[in-house]
């Protein structure tokens, strides 16, 4: 039996919550399945809260019940399934003792619609791997379209779509702003029973975002080569949750090798994208990997210490940075670099061994991981073979920013934290160039001493959101 996609506006809970001080009274929609014919239920289903003000005529943070944005976060981690959120303490393990951005959302006067999503290790009562790629994509999209054949059932502007994620959340975030109502990915959403709607958005604001995947292993080289020992956590789901465990190390001599390679690898795609700083000087790297584009690199995150400063930070600790009367007057990036250090061995993404989770993002129904490059699959040592190319282009949104084949989002907003090693600053920072170079309007900036986490400056991410939106 086919789902209903009718918003039946009379079935809600009003709610009011009260944390750390503050309180809001919304109205909760919730277990909203976006799809007909969903394979995944708990995972193809979406909450939807409502400032209460607007039922009584009132303007919130100069929104009326007609113009409130709808502030659209995915809980996405690791490219694992992400749950419908609610309004209450953060759920990362970063920010657990933080008020999530729901919460400050509806305090801002903003409809927030948070959609559940499938994702990598679901399987379904057969066996089948059910969460890879696209699914997660297709799912958001689905959301979208379903807010928009519900218009008018409740307060919002459908016109005012802003999504938000971290990690490849904030990869999911940027794949919807840039996909917009694109026909790849419309005979996915047809078998579903998604609405027959547009699914492109307004805006969209991405933290730390895992993309690119297919040139993310080469730019990492470019920025880590050299730096032998890795130290990080690797994930593994258990009861539906993410948990950590540490993974140390010295690279081999093979990886050593490959570190090389891929380093030269990205120099060749970077000067193959001609890229600009800001659409206007050329962004380049000689052969050595040093040149322009490592130069604006280095800026950018100059500026962002520079603005930790501008703020009262106490950076006298930093040794990569000269400062003198309150300005950063240098910054060395390799030290920098080394500060950071390597979270990840090499390859990064696409492992040799075929385990890793962007591997199992690009898994089958019946194969659980799957390599996404050549050169992880020219190197296997797992029995993997190699993704269908429409399916990774399909989870990169640089490959829709052209506007041919896609909607593009116009306003987008992109942090990276300055001490984050997850990806490499390089893969962002691309991203925010193209946006750029494609007419779009971008804010764009390292976070100086932010590690991989998101959604920690909201004051500054919902001022952004209510600028672009009554523009």
């Amino acid at each position: 039996m086919s789902n209903t996609l009718e918003l039946n506006s009379a079935h809600y809970q009003v709610k009011t919550l009260e944390l750390k001080g503050s309180s809001i009274t919304y109205r909760s929609f919730g277990d909203l399945v976006y799809v007909e014919n969903p394979v995944y239920p708990e995972f193809q289903k979406m909450n939807l809260f409502v400032p209460e003000g607007y039922y009584q005529g009132e303007m919130i943070n100069g929104f009326s019940a007609e113009t409130a944005p709808i502030f659209f976060p995915n809980a996405v981690g690791a490219y694992a399934a992400g749950r419908a959120d609610q309004p209450g303490f953060n759920f990362r393990l970063w920010a657990r003792d933080q008020v999530n951005a729901l919460f400050v959302a509806l305090q801002k006067g903003f409809v927030v619609a948070a959609p559940a999503s499938r994702g990598r290790s679901l399987q379904d009562r057969q066996g089948h791997f059910a969460g890879c790629a696209p699914a997660a994509i297709i799912d958001l999209k689905a959301a979208v379209r379903f807010l928009r054949h519900n218009r008018g059932r409740f307060p919002g502007d459908t016109e005012r779509i802003i999504s938000n994620g971290t990690s490849a959340g904030g990869a999911l975030s940027a794949l919807l702003g840039a996909t917009g109502n694109c026909s790849d990915y419309e005979p996915y959403l047809e078998k579903l029973g998604a609405a027959n709607e547009r699914d492109d958005i307004f805006a969209a604001s991405c933290f730390c975002p895992i993309m690119n995947l297919e040139h993310a292993d080469m730019a990492y080289e470019w920025l880590l080569e050299g730096l032998d020992d890795f130290h990080s956590l690797r994930f593994h789901t258990e009861n539906g949750k993410l948990i950590p465990e540490p993974y140390e190390g010295l690279l081999t001599s093979a990886q050593k090798d490959a570190s090389r390679e891929l380093r030269q690898m990205f120099i060749s795609y970077l000067n193959g994208l001609d890229l600009k700083a800001g659409s206007k000087t050329p962004l380049r790297l000689g052969t050595d990997g040093l040149g322009s584009f490592r130069e604006h690199l280095s800026d950018l995150l100059r500026e962002s210490a520079q603005a930790a400063l501008d703020r009262g930070g106490d950076l006298s600790d930093c040794p990569n940075l000269h400062i003198e009367e309150g300005k950063v007057v240098s910054f060395h990036l390799d030290g920098h670099v080394k500060a950071a250090g390597r979270m990840k061995p090499v390859p990064a993404f696409d492992v040799w061994e075929n385990n890793s989770a962007e591997n199992e993002l690009f898994g089958t129904a019946e194969s659980q991981f799957q390599h996404f490059t050549k050169y992880g699959l020219a190197h296997d040592t797992g029995g993997g073979s190699l993704a269908q190319p429409e399916l990774t282009r399909m989870m990169n949104p640089m490959e829709y920013l052209d506007g041919k084949t896609s909607d593009t989002a116009s306003h987008w907003r992109i942090r990276h934290g300055s001490l984050d090693c997850h990806t490499s600053w390089a893969i962002p920072l691309i991203f925010a160039e193209k946006l750029r170079e494609y007419g779009k309007n971008v804010d764009f900036q390292f976070a100086w001493g932010k590690e991989h986490c998101g959604d920690y400056d909201m004051e500054q991410m919902f001022a952004w959101m209510k600028d672009v939106a009554l523009q």
